[in-house]
């Protein structure tokens, strides 16, 4: 990667950070702040920007990882079907009304959820002692067409005053973000993160080839094992803070591709960050363009990611063919 391309990814983010804190929906002067505009960008903004930047970077480095121990280009992180187990049991607490622990009731339903699925996922693709990329993809699908129609059902009998709300959720909502959020939030995506770094290079040959892989000196169900478990705990996590955030997980890595390579070394904490940067964005426009009504990240993500990877689609490189 060129100290250019460094660089001008270094400034993008900055201008994308900066413009998400100070500049929209209402311009704050960061030099002149006034008691009631420092709580606003202290207590609104800032965890604001900080959840988003901890969801897009989840998606964004579990995208690059499982594309890889999948060896599937088309592949992120909710094709698992984690983010159906989240959005289904937050959907029970938002459609049943029921906050048992207060406003970490969603968050912490969402993350059960996604949590319990992912135990499921495992299960079923687990064979012969180990992962398989076949049956792990196959479980995913499978139970995810599952607690999708399940949610779907439960839409479809709920009294209307509860679906709003339960829809904005599903969409990728950031509204409700929050310092009491961070905290949980950063200790499993970070802890993710870290373990998906700690296996870049087991990726790099698992993405090879298991035979090639072995002959390295790594043991290929252990490695497929611990990249699991870091995609479970970083897109659990991610869905619980803001709901579901697509094409992140898919798009950002080919992008990224683009600038770094393909060396999961660098792609994976450079997809992180752009993820992260990308949601920020996405979150930057959805407040902004029809203020003081928000857009659900998610929706945005979806109009922005739909044509530019349908473009990428077309590029004979991004299939590798």
């Amino acid at each position: 990667m060129s100290k250019i391309r460094i660089s001008i990814y270094i400034l993008l983010s900055t201008v994308i950070l900066c413009t998400s804190l100070f500049l929209a929906p209402k311009v704050i002067n960061p030099f002149h702040l006034d008691a009631m505009t420092k709580d606003i960008l202290v207590s609104i903004r800032l965890p604001r920007v900080m959840v988003a930047f901890l969801m897009g970077m989840a998606l964004g480095a579990s995208g690059a990882m499982l594309q890889g121990i999948l060896r599937n280009p088309l592949a992120d992180p909710y094709i698992l079907g984690i983010s159906s187990g989240a959005s289904l049991s937050a959907a029970l607490c938002l459609l049943s009304g029921t906050y048992f622990l207060g406003k970490f009731t969603i968050p912490f339903a969402a993350f059960l959820g996604a949590s319990l699925v992912s135990l499921l996922v495992g299960f079923f693709g687990w064979r012969r002692g180990g992962f398989w990329p076949e049956r792990l993809l196959l479980a995913g699908i499978g139970l995810s067409f599952l607690f999708h129609a399940v949610l779907m059902l439960l839409l479809s009998i709920s009294p209307g005053e509860h679906i709003g709300r339960t829809m904005f959720w599903i969409f990728g909502d950031l509204s409700a973000a929050d310092w009491s959020l961070i905290p949980y939030g950063a200790l499993f995506i970070l802890s993710g993160f870290v373990i998906s770094l700690s296996r870049a290079k087991a990726l790099n040959a698992l993405i090879l080839g298991d035979e090639l892989a072995h002959s390295l000196g790594f043991s290929v169900h252990r490695e497929r094992l611990l990249v699991f478990i870091s995609i479970s705990l970083m897109t659990a996590a991610s869905v619980s803070l803001g709901g579901i955030i697509g094409f992140i997980g898919l798009l950002v890595p080919h992008i990224m591709r683009f600038f770094v390579g393909a060396d999961s070394r660098i792609l994976v904490p450079a997809s992180g960050i752009g993820g992260g940067m990308l949601l920020c964005l996405a979150d930057l426009i959805g407040k902004t363009v029809i203020h003081p009504v928000e857009i659900p990240s998610g929706i945005v993500t979806a109009i922005i990611g739909s044509p530019y990877f349908l473009y990428l689609l077309r590029r004979k490189d991004v299939l590798g063919a």
